[in-house]
């Protein structure tokens, strides 16, 4: 299961054009803008690069799928059901929907019921492994004679959805969603039926209600007063007397049949309360930093007086429960175990907003040889503060970010000339970004009214044809645009650009309702409490999300937007994203209560969250490094959140270490920040011992210094105290309190914290008190000159290029001209067809060697990940065979052949790992003495060829050390 476009690759963004398909030729097309001016700003109206397209070539009708009843505005995407809407591969149905604690999935016959409860594993502890509870269908709920060609959607709310069948003579109408043990159903042109994957155990059948068991599962259905049901054949119907609605429940697992009996009954008082509408609101207290948040819904009744229904909890919504008690027994799910609610039409949690910074205070290198160190970092950066890698939406936000962490760090030091270079470069960037100019067809946003979403090109990672990602891209934009008003409001105001941030804004995730512009909270799953990354979420599945932290960053690029520009409702709406998502991330990702995932996954994190389970992985690599540290960057003051328990930051790193074989070697700044918030005087030794260390993408020598010099001085985050400020966090260290606060305003404030500490802070600085006096930054309001005030440094900056490891470096990457080495820029390499069975003997392969090498021993097994895709072909299959001459001598001491890899006919790239298994093995491995190491790649079947990711993706692993 993969994107058509994988999310990450991690590699410079290829040059790219639209392209009209006539008859298999493709005609580059380009077309000039057509401006629409909000401020000083623009956004184009006419397309200039590949747009959004649903099922059938180039087919881009959003509403194709919906019905005439489903709610006008622009549509939702980045959901749990988006398939339903969204085809992609199939037409006429969707792909399996993970509501939990029941996973559905549609058929022309009508809608598949599963509560599968046995997680599937796969991988190892130390390796590449993921767990999901895969659909397993129990019961499928239609209408006797239904044969619907395809199914649409009938209409929608914050966490529910309606999916519609129609024959022509038969109807049927449902409502699933988050947390409901209930769907409901109304029907027309025939009898209601449940058919069961082999014959059900009927054990209770009285009247209108049926109880029975399937696949060691309990459901009851509910017809209405005055109906039976009929058991014959595996299938159970009901006349439903005539009325055309029933329901539909799956109870949780019992242990005797009179607990079973008893939650029929508590259930069967709510049946006919179909639930017909959810709704989010929230409040955020900047008094008590406390966010409520209230879940309601909207019932309908079909019969009887009851307005109450029955829901169930995730675990960071039962956690935080305010004013109710949930009720056991539980509901199994791939989130962990989720509790119920009976007899309620709303429920409340209450979190603490904990804070977050525009940067950590420089208390630890505001003076002496450490002041001296980061600003020589500083100076280094001066020309060329964005390191842009390339000029997409994905890595110009990178680069922005890269800018914004420069600038905060530079004013706390008073080092103008640096921070105003980054100012510079990011008012240039952003100004560019957000003007429209007649005939600019790239470094410009496009509005879709068909799809209701506003596209940068050039995009990246299916931001674009697939709607992916927006949260991602889009928040680092928004965060270096706060950066950017605090020393430049007038810039900000929304007479100039600010009006273009909150079109960024309201297009990831619209905090608006009603507006018509764009939909609700698109990349947020409200009740789910995270994002979802791909916007069609079209997977076996469903949808999944890698980088929680880059959602996080989005979030806190909210808070500090909407209070250094006076906008509450984007400060809030950032602090109910921020805050929900911080706790649904302690759970889904991390599991730091070590309760959610299976027992046997034998890992403390996730690198991916899917509907269905989650995965240590990544789309984009098999290093330890990059699956834990892809929900770490970038890290920022908004990113606190992942300090609030220092012993798991200890844990998470810690396996890091031991999946990895040792210390990180590739985004090791990323990793000793994380290590940081939980044993910052070991993240400071390791950077000072590795002083040539490679940064990563988005960061420089200057953060990466400041974040961990400062943590060291600073301590872990203090969860015990809040502000009344968003822009505030305490820290302790060694039971000294550090209290810190950042106004960047022209206004002076005083900041209290929640035991009555008390801390002034003058406008744009950040202060601090307690363990340490200190105040730094300049005042806000002061426009930094447009160009750069000295000449770049005449030091050379550090590199920011992988370098080519040493012979001994165990990690290679498949490189172009047939070598394995150091990562390089993406590439692709083509394997030809088989056009024949090739299972096990190399034909027309593509030969990867490496040299020289002289390595030790470290036993187990030859690991890799090759990026491999087929395109649409059916039938494919691609193989490996690894080969090792110990003396490079000529002779090879072991061979190693895989199984082959059945590619998916879905435009793609998959991962091919060792995990297919070994089909052959001669030999044993042993040291490697100026050895060479073979890697051979090959079609074993099929008639077409495969694409094979190089240079920075397709990896090997050598079990040496």
């Amino acid at each position: 299961m993969k994107p058509p476009v994988p999310h990450r690759r991690w590699a410079l963004a290829a040059a790219t054009a639209l392209a009209l398909v006539v008859g298999g030729l493709a005609i580059p097309v380009t077309r000039a803008a057509e401006a629409a001016t909000v401020g000083a700003g623009s956004y184009t109206t006419t397309p200039v690069g590949p747009l959004p397209s649903g099922c059938g070539a180039m087919s881009s009708n959003p509403r194709q799928f919906a019905t005439a009843n489903a709610p006008a505005g622009p549509i939702p995407t980045n959901d749990w059901w988006s398939s339903l809407l969204w085809k992609r591969t199939d037409c006429s149905f969707s792909e399996p929907l993970h509501a939990h604690p029941i996973s559905y999935d549609t058929f022309g016959d009508g809608l598949g019921f599963s509560a599968n409860s046995t997680p599937a594993i796969s991988g190892t502890a130390t390796g590449v492994g993921e767990f999901h509870y895969p659909y397993v269908q129990d019961i499928r709920v239609g209408v006797a004679g239904l044969a619907a060609p395809l199914v649409k959607v009938d209409g929608w709310t914050d966490w529910t959805v309606s999916p519609h069948w129609s024959d022509g003579t038969r109807t049927m109408r449902a409502t699933i969603g988050h947390g409901l043990p209930f769907a409901y159903f109304q029907t027309t042109g025939g009898n209601a039926q449940i058919s069961t994957a082999g014959s059900p155990d009927v054990w209770s059948n009285s009247g209108a209600t049926i109880g029975f068991r399937v696949n060691g599962h309990d459901y009851v259905g509910f017809a209405p007063s005055g109906a039976s049901w009929t058991v014959a054949s595996g299938r159970i119907s009901s006349t439903l007397a005539g009325r055309g609605y029933f329901s539909v429940a799956l109870l949780p697992p019992t242990s005797s049949t009179a607990e079973r009996a008893s939650l029929a009954a508590t259930y069967g008082q709510y049946a006919h309360a179909h639930v017909t509408g959810t709704q989010v609101s929230y409040a955020y207290n900047p008094a008590t930093s406390g966010l409520t948040t209230t879940y309601a819904f909207t019932t309908t009744a079909r019969e009887g007086s009851a307005t109450q229904t029955v829901v169930s909890l995730y675990p960071h919504q039962w956690k935080s429960l305010s004013g109710s008690t949930a009720i056991t027994p539980t509901y199994p799910s791939a989130r962990g175990r989720m509790k119920v609610l009976t007899g309620v039409n709303q429920f409340r949690t209450a979190m603490k907003f904990q804070g977050i910074l525009p940067e950590l205070p420089a208390v630890g290198d505001g003076s002496g040889g450490d002041l001296s160190t980061l600003t020589g970092h500083l100076a280094a950066t001066r020309a060329n503060p964005m390191d842009q890698r390339g000029n997409d939406t994905y890595w110009t936000g990178k680069g922005l970010g890269r800018a914004a962490r420069i600038a905060e760090i530079a004013d706390q030091v008073n080092d103008t000339t640096t921070r105003d270079s980054a100012l510079n470069a990011i008012r240039s960037t952003l100004t560019d970004w957000f003007t429209a100019s007649s005939g600019k067809t790239d470094r410009v946003f496009y509005y879709d009214n068909n799809w209701g979403t506003l596209i940068g090109y050039p995009a990246s990672y299916g931001s674009d044809q697939e709607l992916n990602d927006h949260h991602f891209h889009y928040g680092y934009y928004i965060a270096a645009a706060a950066t950017l008003a605090k020393f430049d409001p007038a810039w900000a105001a929304t007479s100039r650009y600010g009006g273009m941030v909150d079109l960024l804004i309201r297009d990831a995730n619209n905090y608006r309702r009603g507006d018509t512009q764009f939909p609700y909270l698109r990349d947020f799953d409200i009740y789910a409490g995270h994002d979802w990354a791909s916007g069609h979420g079209s997977f076996g599945s469903g949808n999944n999300q890698e980088s929680s932290s880059e959602g996080m960053n989005f979030a806190s690029a909210l808070i500090q937007w909407g209070q250094t520009t006076g906008d509450t409702a984007i400060r809030d709406a950032g602090v109910f994203l921020y805050t929900t998502q911080a706790a649904a991330i302690q759970e889904y990702w991390f599991d730091v209560s070590d309760q959610n995932f299976p027992a046997a996954f034998g890992h403390s994190t996730v690198g991916m969250v899917w509907g269905d389970g989650g995965a240590y992985a990544t789309w984009f690599s098999a290093e330890p490094e990059m699956i834990q540290g892809i929900n770490l960057l970038p890290v920022t003051g908004g990113h606190l959140y992942l300090g609030n328990n220092p012993a798991y930051v200890r844990t998470n790193y810690a396996e890091l270490v031991r999946n990895n074989g040792g210390q990180p070697t590739v985004w090791q700044d990323i990793l000793w920040q994380f290590q940081a918030l939980g044993d910052p005087d070991a993240a400071l030794a390791n950077l000072r011992a590795n002083p040539g260390y490679t940064p990563e993408e988005g960061e420089s020598r200057a953060h990466t210094f400041h974040w961990i010099r400062n943590l060291a001085a600073l301590g872990n985050v203090d969860t015990t105290v809040t502000g009344n400020h968003p822009l505030s966090a305490v820290f302790s260290r060694n039971g000294a309190r550090t209290y810190v606060a950042s106004n960047p305003t022209a206004t002076p404030i005083t900041v209290t914290f929640s035991n009555g500490t008390t801390l002034a802070v003058g406008a744009g600085k950040t202060a601090t008190t307690g363990a340490h006096t200190w105040s730094g930054g300049n005042a806000a309001g002061g426009v930094p000159p447009t160009t750069p005030t000295d000449p770049p440094p005449t030091t050379t900056p550090p590199p920011t290029t992988t370098p080519p490891p040493t012979q001994g470096n165990p990690t290679r990457y498949l490189l172009p001209g047939g070598g394995l080495g150091a990562a390089g820029s993406a590439a692709t390499t083509t394997v030809a067809a088989a056009n024949g069975n090739h299972d096990g003997t190399p034909t027309n392969a593509q030969v990867f060697t490496a040299t020289g090498l002289n390595l030790a021993y470290a036993g187990g097994q030859t690991a890799f990940d090759l990026f491999v895709d087929a395109g649409t072909a059916v039938g494919n299959g691609v193989q490996v065979r690894i080969s090792y001459d110990l003396t490079g001598n000529g002779s090879w001491e072991r061979v190693e052949t895989l199984r082959y890899f059945a590619t998916d006919p879905v435009t793609g790239y998959e991962h091919y790992t060792q995990n297919a298994g070994l089909s052959s093995a001669t030999g044993t491995l042993g040291a490697l003495s100026n050895g060479t190491v073979r890697v051979e790649v090959w079609s074993a079947i099929g008639n077409n060829p495969t694409t094979v990711g190089i240079g920075n993706q397709s990896v090997l692993r050598l079990p040496y050390s």
